[in-house]
């Protein structure tokens, strides 16, 4: 089975731990206008950004998206 990459969850994630794009962009040291392209779907987080997002958010990269069956793997 294979899997593809969904909606970004990471307005989700930072409600869960009550932190603010704003915070997440400062602890990151980018811009707001960065984080807020993820959260609205306009680019996809390249895996090192979604590891230290990870990891800021004490989550798992795969909690950051939503998964989507795509076919079969045989």
């Amino acid at each position: 089975m294979a899997y593809k990459v969904g909606r970004c969850l990471l307005r989700y994630r930072l409600q869960e731990r009550s932190m603010t794009q704003q915070e997440l962009a400062n602890i990151m040291g980018v811009t707001v206008q960065q984080i807020n392209k993820y959260v609205r779907n306009k680019q996809k987080m390249s895996i090192e950004v979604a590891g230290n997002i990870a990891l800021i958010l004490k989550c798992r990269i795969e909690d950051l998206y939503e998964w989507i069956e795509s076919g079969r793997n045989e």
